[in-house]
Protein backbone atom coordinates (compact mmCIF):
# COMPACT_ATOMS: atom_id res chain seq x y z
CA UNK A 1 0.00 0.00 0.00
CA UNK A 2 1.26 3.85 -0.24
CA UNK A 3 0.09 6.74 -0.29
CA UNK A 4 -0.68 8.87 -2.80
CA UNK A 5 2.30 11.41 -4.25
CA UNK A 6 0.03 14.49 -4.28
CA UNK A 7 -1.34 14.46 -0.40
CA UNK A 8 0.43 16.48 1.81
CA UNK A 9 2.07 15.03 5.05
CA UNK A 10 0.15 16.30 8.23
CA UNK A 11 1.55 16.77 11.76
CA UNK A 12 -0.01 17.85 15.20
CA UNK A 13 1.55 21.12 16.53
CA UNK A 14 -0.44 21.94 19.16
CA UNK A 15 -2.94 20.32 22.17
CA UNK A 16 -5.43 21.08 24.92
CA UNK A 17 -7.82 19.63 27.17
CA UNK A 18 -10.49 20.29 29.83
CA UNK A 19 -11.65 16.58 31.43
CA UNK A 20 -12.63 15.09 34.63
CA UNK A 21 -9.53 14.43 35.68
CA UNK A 22 -7.22 17.61 34.57
CA UNK A 23 -7.29 20.92 33.36
CA UNK A 24 -4.34 20.76 31.01
CA UNK A 25 -2.80 17.84 28.73
CA UNK A 26 -0.02 17.67 31.62
CA UNK A 27 -2.64 17.28 34.26
CA UNK A 28 -4.71 14.58 32.11
CA UNK A 29 -1.32 12.36 31.41
CA UNK A 30 -0.89 12.59 35.32
CA UNK A 31 -4.15 11.47 36.10
CA UNK A 32 -3.60 8.44 33.45
CA UNK A 33 -0.48 7.76 35.07
CA UNK A 34 -2.11 7.80 38.47
CA UNK A 35 -4.80 5.84 38.03
CA UNK A 36 -7.21 8.95 38.50
CA UNK A 37 -10.90 8.69 38.68
CA UNK A 38 -13.19 11.77 37.51
CA UNK A 39 -16.41 10.47 38.45
CA UNK A 40 -18.38 11.29 41.53
CA UNK A 41 -22.40 10.91 42.43
CA UNK A 42 -24.26 13.35 41.49
CA UNK A 43 -27.17 14.73 44.24
CA UNK A 44 -28.37 17.40 41.93
CA UNK A 45 -29.53 14.65 39.64
CA UNK A 46 -32.00 13.23 43.05
CA UNK A 47 -34.56 15.47 41.61
CA UNK A 48 -34.91 13.30 38.71
CA UNK A 49 -36.77 10.22 40.92
CA UNK A 50 -37.07 7.40 38.18
CA UNK A 51 -33.17 8.12 37.16
CA UNK A 52 -31.28 5.11 37.98
CA UNK A 53 -27.75 5.98 36.76
CA UNK A 54 -26.80 9.24 39.21
CA UNK A 55 -23.07 9.42 38.01
CA UNK A 56 -21.23 11.75 36.24
CA UNK A 57 -17.81 12.78 35.44
CA UNK A 58 -17.74 16.98 35.81
CA UNK A 59 -15.16 19.41 35.06
CA UNK A 60 -14.42 21.09 38.75
CA UNK A 61 -12.81 23.59 40.34
CA UNK A 62 -12.93 26.17 36.51
CA UNK A 63 -14.54 29.24 36.63
CA UNK A 64 -14.90 29.83 32.94
CA UNK A 65 -17.40 33.02 32.93
CA UNK A 66 -15.10 34.09 35.37
CA UNK A 67 -11.73 33.56 32.67
CA UNK A 68 -13.99 35.64 29.72
CA UNK A 69 -15.22 38.88 29.40
CA UNK A 70 -18.82 39.37 28.87
CA UNK A 71 -18.38 40.43 25.65
CA UNK A 72 -16.58 37.22 24.29
CA UNK A 73 -18.85 34.90 26.15
CA UNK A 74 -22.15 36.53 25.60
CA UNK A 75 -22.70 33.82 22.81
CA UNK A 76 -21.34 30.85 24.54
CA UNK A 77 -23.02 28.08 26.61
CA UNK A 78 -20.89 26.30 28.78
CA UNK A 79 -20.01 23.99 25.93
CA UNK A 80 -18.44 27.12 23.90
CA UNK A 81 -16.70 28.03 26.76
CA UNK A 82 -15.04 24.11 27.58
CA UNK A 83 -13.94 24.54 23.52
CA UNK A 84 -12.48 27.85 24.04
CA UNK A 85 -10.57 26.91 26.84
CA UNK A 86 -9.00 23.65 25.69
CA UNK A 87 -8.37 25.49 21.83
CA UNK A 88 -6.75 28.43 23.81
CA UNK A 89 -3.73 25.99 25.09
CA UNK A 90 -3.55 24.64 21.61
CA UNK A 91 -3.07 27.54 19.64
CA UNK A 92 -0.29 28.65 22.42
CA UNK A 93 1.56 25.35 22.89
CA UNK A 94 1.35 25.30 18.18
CA UNK A 95 2.15 29.04 18.65
CA UNK A 96 0.37 30.43 16.06
CA UNK A 97 0.03 33.84 15.20
CA UNK A 98 -2.60 36.37 14.59
CA UNK A 99 -1.65 36.50 11.14
CA UNK A 100 -2.15 32.70 10.56
CA UNK A 101 -5.17 32.58 12.99
CA UNK A 102 -7.12 35.40 11.03
CA UNK A 103 -4.97 34.62 7.14
CA UNK A 104 -7.59 32.66 5.85
CA UNK A 105 -5.56 29.43 5.52
CA UNK A 106 -6.48 28.34 8.81
CA UNK A 107 -9.81 26.74 9.58
CA UNK A 108 -11.95 25.17 12.12
CA UNK A 109 -13.24 21.83 12.53
CA UNK A 110 -15.12 20.82 15.74
CA UNK A 111 -18.28 19.20 16.85
CA UNK A 112 -20.19 18.33 20.78
CA UNK A 113 -23.35 15.54 20.56
CA UNK A 114 -25.71 18.13 22.25
CA UNK A 115 -24.88 22.30 22.14
CA UNK A 116 -25.58 23.71 25.37
CA UNK A 117 -28.39 22.25 26.79
CA UNK A 118 -28.48 24.52 29.46
CA UNK A 119 -28.90 27.68 27.24
CA UNK A 120 -31.66 25.39 25.59
CA UNK A 121 -33.42 24.76 28.83
CA UNK A 122 -33.40 28.34 29.89
CA UNK A 123 -34.89 29.28 26.55
CA UNK A 124 -37.22 26.76 25.74
CA UNK A 125 -38.70 26.21 29.50
CA UNK A 126 -40.40 29.67 29.47
CA UNK A 127 -41.55 29.40 26.18
CA UNK A 128 -42.97 25.66 25.67
CA UNK A 129 -44.38 25.77 29.21
CA UNK A 130 -45.53 29.22 29.64
CA UNK A 131 -46.17 30.80 26.31
CA UNK A 132 -44.17 33.69 27.50
CA UNK A 133 -40.96 35.41 26.07
CA UNK A 134 -40.41 37.28 29.05
CA UNK A 135 -36.80 37.29 30.46
CA UNK A 136 -35.64 35.66 27.52
CA UNK A 137 -31.88 35.62 26.10
CA UNK A 138 -31.70 37.24 22.48
CA UNK A 139 -28.51 35.25 22.39
CA UNK A 140 -29.69 31.74 23.52
CA UNK A 141 -30.25 30.53 20.18
CA UNK A 142 -26.41 30.97 19.73
CA UNK A 143 -25.56 28.97 22.59
CA UNK A 144 -27.79 25.95 21.30
CA UNK A 145 -27.58 25.69 17.72
CA UNK A 146 -25.73 22.80 16.23
CA UNK A 147 -22.24 24.11 15.55
CA UNK A 148 -22.37 26.49 18.64
CA UNK A 149 -18.98 25.47 19.28
CA UNK A 150 -17.13 25.42 16.29
CA UNK A 151 -18.68 28.92 15.25
CA UNK A 152 -17.93 30.54 18.53
CA UNK A 153 -14.31 29.50 18.01
CA UNK A 154 -14.04 31.29 14.91
CA UNK A 155 -15.67 34.50 16.22
CA UNK A 156 -13.05 34.10 19.27
CA UNK A 157 -9.99 33.34 17.17
CA UNK A 158 -11.34 35.65 14.45
CA UNK A 159 -11.09 32.75 11.80
CA UNK A 160 -11.82 32.95 8.09
CA UNK A 161 -11.00 30.12 6.55
CA UNK A 162 -13.55 27.11 6.31
CA UNK A 163 -15.57 25.87 9.04
CA UNK A 164 -16.97 22.05 9.65
CA UNK A 165 -18.67 21.74 12.29
CA UNK A 166 -19.38 17.75 13.30
CA UNK A 167 -22.06 16.50 15.35
CA UNK A 168 -22.11 13.11 15.06
CA UNK A 169 -22.16 12.32 18.78
CA UNK A 170 -19.53 10.18 19.83
CA UNK A 171 -17.55 10.54 16.93
CA UNK A 172 -18.19 14.55 16.37
CA UNK A 173 -14.51 15.60 17.46
CA UNK A 174 -12.87 12.26 15.66
CA UNK A 175 -14.50 13.37 12.69
CA UNK A 176 -13.10 16.84 13.20
CA UNK A 177 -9.82 15.47 13.32
CA UNK A 178 -10.10 13.40 10.39
CA UNK A 179 -11.55 16.16 7.96
CA UNK A 180 -9.60 18.91 9.27
CA UNK A 181 -6.72 16.36 7.69
CA UNK A 182 -8.20 15.98 4.87
CA UNK A 183 -8.65 19.25 3.96
CA UNK A 184 -4.91 19.85 4.74
CA UNK A 185 -3.48 16.93 2.93
CA UNK A 186 -5.85 18.22 -0.20
CA UNK A 187 -3.96 21.87 0.09
CA UNK A 188 -7.74 23.50 1.20
CA UNK A 189 -6.36 24.56 4.36
CA UNK A 190 -3.05 24.89 5.79
CA UNK A 191 -3.87 24.72 9.57
CA UNK A 192 -7.05 23.47 11.26
CA UNK A 193 -8.72 23.46 14.72
CA UNK A 194 -10.22 20.44 15.35
CA UNK A 195 -11.84 18.96 18.42
CA UNK A 196 -14.96 18.08 20.62
CA UNK A 197 -16.61 19.46 23.07
CA UNK A 198 -19.75 18.43 25.83
CA UNK A 199 -21.58 19.77 28.70
CA UNK A 200 -22.87 17.99 31.87
CA UNK A 201 -26.60 18.43 31.74
CA UNK A 202 -29.03 16.40 33.67
CA UNK A 203 -31.08 15.46 30.24
CA UNK A 204 -27.92 13.45 28.69
CA UNK A 205 -28.02 11.27 32.12
CA UNK A 206 -31.40 10.91 31.39
CA UNK A 207 -31.39 10.18 27.55
CA UNK A 208 -28.70 7.27 27.78
CA UNK A 209 -30.67 6.16 30.97
CA UNK A 210 -34.17 5.55 29.04
CA UNK A 211 -31.90 3.31 26.73
CA UNK A 212 -30.70 1.76 29.33
CA UNK A 213 -27.21 2.06 28.84
CA UNK A 214 -25.99 4.05 31.83
CA UNK A 215 -24.11 2.71 34.96
CA UNK A 216 -26.45 2.08 37.79
CA UNK A 217 -25.11 -0.60 40.30
CA UNK A 218 -22.14 1.48 41.60
CA UNK A 219 -23.93 4.81 42.52
CA UNK A 220 -22.42 4.19 46.23
CA UNK A 221 -18.96 3.44 44.61
CA UNK A 222 -18.01 6.37 42.17
CA UNK A 223 -14.59 5.28 42.09
CA UNK A 224 -15.42 1.98 40.65
CA UNK A 225 -16.89 2.62 37.55
CA UNK A 226 -17.33 2.70 34.47
CA UNK A 227 -15.45 -0.18 33.52
CA UNK A 228 -14.48 -0.97 29.76
CA UNK A 229 -14.22 -4.55 29.02
CA UNK A 230 -14.95 -5.85 32.49
CA UNK A 231 -16.94 -8.74 33.25
CA UNK A 232 -18.88 -6.66 36.27
CA UNK A 233 -19.62 -3.49 34.11
CA UNK A 234 -22.87 -1.99 33.70
CA UNK A 235 -22.62 0.80 31.25
CA UNK A 236 -21.35 4.12 30.71
CA UNK A 237 -21.06 7.13 32.53
CA UNK A 238 -21.56 10.31 31.21
CA UNK A 239 -19.07 13.33 31.34
CA UNK A 240 -18.09 16.29 29.77
CA UNK A 241 -15.00 18.06 28.52
CA UNK A 242 -13.36 19.47 25.45
CA UNK A 243 -10.17 18.93 23.38
CA UNK A 244 -8.65 20.32 20.48
CA UNK A 245 -5.20 19.80 18.55
CA UNK A 246 -4.35 22.03 15.82
CA UNK A 247 -2.72 20.28 12.77
CA UNK A 248 -0.48 21.48 9.99
CA UNK A 249 0.71 20.81 6.55
CA UNK A 250 4.03 19.56 7.65
CA UNK A 251 6.38 22.28 5.08
CA UNK A 252 3.53 25.05 6.25
CA UNK A 253 5.15 23.82 10.36
CA UNK A 254 8.31 23.32 9.49
CA UNK A 255 8.30 26.67 7.70
CA UNK A 256 7.62 28.52 11.11
CA UNK A 257 9.54 26.67 13.01
CA UNK A 258 6.90 24.60 15.03
CA UNK A 259 7.96 21.68 17.23
CA UNK A 260 6.21 18.89 15.60
CA UNK A 261 4.51 16.44 17.91
CA UNK A 262 3.15 14.12 15.94
CA UNK A 263 1.87 13.10 11.89
CA UNK A 264 -1.51 12.36 11.76
CA UNK A 265 -1.25 9.39 8.80
CA UNK A 266 -4.58 7.81 8.53
CA UNK A 267 -8.20 8.38 9.14
CA UNK A 268 -11.54 5.83 8.33
CA UNK A 269 -14.80 6.59 8.62
CA UNK A 270 -17.94 4.79 7.15
CA UNK A 271 -21.37 4.08 8.45
CA UNK A 272 -22.83 0.47 9.49
CA UNK A 273 -26.62 1.79 8.16
CA UNK A 274 -28.00 -0.82 10.05
CA UNK A 275 -28.85 -0.46 13.31
CA UNK A 276 -29.21 3.21 15.44
CA UNK A 277 -27.63 2.25 18.56
CA UNK A 278 -25.88 -0.65 17.83
CA UNK A 279 -22.63 -0.35 15.59
CA UNK A 280 -21.55 -3.60 13.83
CA UNK A 281 -18.42 -5.47 14.15
CA UNK A 282 -18.16 -5.52 10.21
CA UNK A 283 -18.66 -1.78 9.77
CA UNK A 284 -16.33 -0.94 12.71
CA UNK A 285 -13.81 -3.07 11.28
CA UNK A 286 -14.34 -1.56 7.94
CA UNK A 287 -13.42 1.86 9.42
CA UNK A 288 -9.87 0.25 11.01
CA UNK A 289 -9.08 -0.92 7.66
CA UNK A 290 -10.50 2.54 5.74
CA UNK A 291 -7.82 3.92 7.85
CA UNK A 292 -4.94 1.47 7.44
CA UNK A 293 -5.41 1.28 3.74
CA UNK A 294 -5.30 5.61 3.85
CA UNK A 295 -2.17 5.36 5.80
CA UNK A 296 -0.36 2.97 3.68
CA UNK A 297 0.25 0.39 6.53
CA UNK A 298 -0.89 -3.07 7.44
CA UNK A 299 -2.02 -4.27 10.85
CA UNK A 300 1.33 -5.13 12.07
CA UNK A 301 2.31 -1.52 11.66
CA UNK A 302 0.30 -0.39 14.72
CA UNK A 303 1.50 -0.64 18.04
CA UNK A 304 -1.66 0.14 20.50
CA UNK A 305 -4.88 0.58 19.84
CA UNK A 306 -7.02 3.28 22.22
CA UNK A 307 -10.44 1.76 22.26
CA UNK A 308 -13.57 3.70 22.16
CA UNK A 309 -15.13 0.79 25.04
CA UNK A 310 -17.48 3.14 27.29
CA UNK A 311 -18.67 0.12 29.27
CA UNK A 312 -21.36 -1.49 27.74
CA UNK A 313 -22.47 -4.90 27.76
CA UNK A 314 -22.98 -5.82 23.28
CA UNK A 315 -20.67 -2.45 22.77
CA UNK A 316 -17.86 -3.73 24.20
CA UNK A 317 -17.63 -7.31 23.35
CA UNK A 318 -18.21 -5.95 19.80
CA UNK A 319 -15.56 -3.50 19.19
CA UNK A 320 -12.86 -6.20 20.57
CA UNK A 321 -13.91 -8.89 17.82
CA UNK A 322 -13.95 -5.69 15.52
CA UNK A 323 -10.06 -4.84 16.25
CA UNK A 324 -9.37 -8.62 16.56
CA UNK A 325 -10.62 -9.21 12.97
CA UNK A 326 -8.46 -6.79 11.62
CA UNK A 327 -4.97 -7.09 13.81
CA UNK A 328 -5.47 -11.35 14.38
CA UNK A 329 -3.47 -10.69 17.19
CA UNK A 330 -3.22 -9.64 21.05
CA UNK A 331 -2.26 -6.26 20.20
CA UNK A 332 -2.37 -3.57 23.25
CA UNK A 333 -5.58 -1.85 23.51
CA UNK A 334 -6.59 0.24 26.26
CA UNK A 335 -10.05 3.21 27.17
CA UNK A 336 -9.71 6.39 28.63
CA UNK A 337 -13.77 6.04 29.76
CA UNK A 338 -12.67 3.93 33.21
CA UNK A 339 -10.66 7.14 34.20
CA UNK A 340 -13.15 10.12 33.27
CA UNK A 341 -16.33 8.25 32.04
CA UNK A 342 -18.07 8.76 28.61
CA UNK A 343 -17.12 12.90 27.36
CA UNK A 344 -19.08 12.42 24.07
CA UNK A 345 -18.59 14.75 21.50
CA UNK A 346 -15.07 15.57 23.27
CA UNK A 347 -13.60 11.96 23.40
CA UNK A 348 -12.27 11.65 20.43
CA UNK A 349 -10.01 14.37 20.43
CA UNK A 350 -9.25 13.56 24.13
CA UNK A 351 -8.13 10.02 23.04
CA UNK A 352 -6.46 11.09 20.19
CA UNK A 353 -4.00 13.56 22.13
CA UNK A 354 -3.43 10.86 24.92
CA UNK A 355 -2.20 8.81 22.49
CA UNK A 356 0.19 11.51 21.13
CA UNK A 357 1.74 11.78 24.68
CA UNK A 358 1.87 7.73 24.82
CA UNK A 359 3.79 7.98 21.76
CA UNK A 360 6.21 10.94 23.38
CA UNK A 361 6.48 9.72 26.93
CA UNK A 362 6.57 6.44 25.88
CA UNK A 363 4.10 4.14 27.79
CA UNK A 364 0.79 2.91 27.61
CA UNK A 365 -1.97 4.39 30.09
CA UNK A 366 -4.35 1.37 31.33
CA UNK A 367 -8.29 0.94 31.23
CA UNK A 368 -8.95 1.61 34.88
CA UNK A 369 -11.42 -0.57 36.33
CA UNK A 370 -10.32 -3.62 34.22
CA UNK A 371 -9.68 -6.60 36.74
CA UNK A 372 -11.90 -9.43 34.42
CA UNK A 373 -11.50 -9.31 31.20
CA UNK A 374 -15.53 -10.31 30.23
CA UNK A 375 -14.71 -13.65 28.36
CA UNK A 376 -16.93 -12.54 25.70
CA UNK A 377 -15.03 -10.50 24.41
CA UNK A 378 -11.82 -10.85 22.01
CA UNK A 379 -8.33 -11.90 23.03
CA UNK A 380 -7.00 -8.77 22.83
CA UNK A 381 -3.98 -7.17 24.81
CA UNK A 382 -5.34 -5.60 27.40
CA UNK A 383 -3.42 -3.03 29.24
CA UNK A 384 -4.68 -2.82 33.09
CA UNK A 385 -1.50 -0.98 34.53
CA UNK A 386 1.03 1.93 33.30
CA UNK A 387 2.87 0.13 30.94
CA UNK A 388 6.59 1.36 29.53
CA UNK A 389 6.24 1.06 26.19
CA UNK A 390 7.60 2.85 22.98
CA UNK A 391 4.95 2.76 20.50
CA UNK A 392 5.87 4.23 17.43
CA UNK A 393 2.22 3.64 15.39
CA UNK A 394 -0.81 4.55 17.44
CA UNK A 395 -4.64 4.48 16.19
CA UNK A 396 -7.36 6.04 18.22
CA UNK A 397 -11.07 4.81 17.37
CA UNK A 398 -14.92 5.99 17.79
CA UNK A 399 -17.85 4.81 17.38
CA UNK A 400 -21.11 6.72 17.53
CA UNK A 401 -25.03 6.05 17.28
CA UNK A 402 -25.90 5.75 13.46
CA UNK A 403 -23.62 3.09 13.18
CA UNK A 404 -21.07 6.29 12.32
CA UNK A 405 -17.69 4.67 13.07
CA UNK A 406 -13.86 6.16 13.06
CA UNK A 407 -10.44 5.64 13.12
CA UNK A 408 -7.24 8.24 13.26
CA UNK A 409 -3.67 6.91 12.78
CA UNK A 410 -0.69 8.88 14.55
CA UNK A 411 2.86 8.32 14.42
CA UNK A 412 6.11 9.43 16.23
CA UNK A 413 7.67 12.18 13.95
CA UNK A 414 10.57 11.63 12.02
CA UNK A 415 14.08 12.47 13.57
Amino acid sequence: MTRPLTRRKVVVTGMGVVCPIGHSVDALIGALREGKSGIRYMPEWEQIAELKGRLGGNVEGLDLKKRYPRKKRRTMGRVALLATYASEQAVEQAGLTEETLTGGRLGVAYGTTSPSNQAMEDFCGPLFNHRTMRGLDSTAYLKFMTHTAAANLTQFFGVQGRVIPTNSACTSAAQAIGYGYEAISTGKQDVMLCGGAEEQHYATAVTFDLLMATSVRFNDRPEESPRPFDARRDGLVVAEGAATVVIEAEEHAKARGATILAELVGFGTNCDGAHMTANSRKGMAGAIRLALEDAGLTPGDVDYVNAHATATDVGDIEESHATFDVFERPIAVSSLKGHMGHTLGACGAIDAIACVRMMQDGFLAPTLHLEEVDPRCAPLGYVREVTKASPRTVMSNNFAFGGVNTSLIFRRPEE
